[in-house]
């Protein structure tokens, strides 16, 4: 059985590194908000080529956290894509905000920056990007338009770690909002987040923000959270941060064989020069997919679907998102994730591919 994922077998190489740096905290008595989140922090902002990192407990709470740093009022309008996972819109709503929805081009699954300006309204204060399945969003139009239009930009980094926009790492356009959810590139042993800026005031906000509003302790200066990377996921992050860039240039390979060898009636990711997709997911797209996906199985071969309900469709959005968004809907009706763990190896993909084209339609 070739699985999806297995996270065990994902973290295997780096067992004894964590088993050291676990006992390290475990002894130092120190769990929160400590020296290894602070390493953490300076590692990643190294790797990100950002100013700052501010560690957080999920990859929700970062898009929540960076909405909330700028203090927008109440029912202010934020455009976001309508294919994305439905974190992304739910930050917004937590804000007391309204989503926008943009819908996506139908090539990169990214918000379409031609359909961005007739959606802007004088009650529009953001634009929310997603660099969704590890490719960077086309941001040079995107920051004109915010540029033109005075909007902040907050970038959903949650599958996108280490991708690039022409040279640019994703997270240093606006501000980022990155997860570190256990099946990330860059994932921990459970749940973490983290906002990457270069604004010091940004950046002081949000450290308050997620320490019940306080720099210091008992005395509130902001109506806060308490979302905090722990001690000990900061030093799992640390371990692995250091394997990122072989995680990304194995998934990237895997890509490649997918890219060059699948049959061309199943719909592969664009590629474009000057854009590094990290293919947290390798999604490709036909139209029956769940004959697909279940023929795969029965040649144990495991898929997932990334996502299979369109956030206009889900329940929770039945009185807040009334239009269709057809190019959203057919994404959703027909994509499907093919393995591309760091643990696969070519030989895995080789054969997915294999039994991929010998399907009879």
């Amino acid at each position: 059985m070739i699985e999806y994922e297995n996270l065990k077998k994902l973290n295997q190489p780096f067992f004894e590194e964590y088993k050291s740096r676990f006992d390290d905290v475990l002894e130092s008595g120190w769990y929160i908000l400590g020296k290894d989140v602070e390493k953490f922090e300076e590692n990643f902002s190294k790797f990100n080529s950002s100013k700052y990192t501010i560690g957080v407990a999920s990859g929700l709470d970062a898009l929540v956290l960076s909405l909330k740093a700028f203090n927008f009022e109440k029912n202010d309008e934020v455009i976001v894509p309508s294919n994305t996972y439905i974190a992304t819109i739910l930050s917004i709503i937590h804000n007391g905000l309204k989503p926008v929805l943009v819908e996506p081009n139908i090539q990169t699954y990214n918000i379409d920056p031609k359909k961005i300006v007739e959606k802007i309204t004088n009650k529009t204060k953001a634009i929310m990007v997603v660099h969704l399945y590890g490719q960077p969003c086309d941001m040079k139009p995107i920051l004109e338009i915010a540029n033109k239009y005075n909007l902040k930009i907050i970038e959903d980094c949650a599958q996108a770690h280490g991708a690039e926009y022409f040279g640019q790492k994703v997270g240093t356009f606006g501000i980022g909002a990155f997860s570190f959810y256990p099946t990330k590139n860059l994932g921990a042993l459970g749940d973490g987040g983290a906002v990457t800026t270069n604004d010091d005031i940004i950046k002081d906000t949000i450290m308050k923000l997620r320490n019940y509003g306080s720099s210091e302790k008992y005395h509130n200066e902001l109506v806060g959270y308490n979302s905090r990377l722990d001690e000990m996921q900061a030093c799992f992050l640390d371990v692995k941060l250091k394997y990122l860039d072989d995680i990304t240039n194995h998934k990237r390979n895997l890509a490649k064989i997918y890219m060059e060898n699948l049959d061309d009636r199943f719909v592969k990711p664009i590629e474009k020069e000057g854009y590094k997709n990290v293919y947290h997911i390798f999604a490709i797209r036909y139209e029956r997919r769940d004959k697909l996906k279940e023929y795969l199985l029965q040649n144990n071969i495991k898929t997932e679907i990334h996502y299979p309900v369109a956030p206009h469709k889900q329940e929770a959005m039945k009185n807040i998102i009334t239009d269709n968004f057809p190019i959203s809907q057919e994404i959703h009706e027909t994509i499907l994730s093919l393995p591309i763990s760091y643990y696969h190896t070519e030989n895995d993909i080789k054969r997915v591919v294999e039994v991929i084209n010998n399907y009879d339609r």
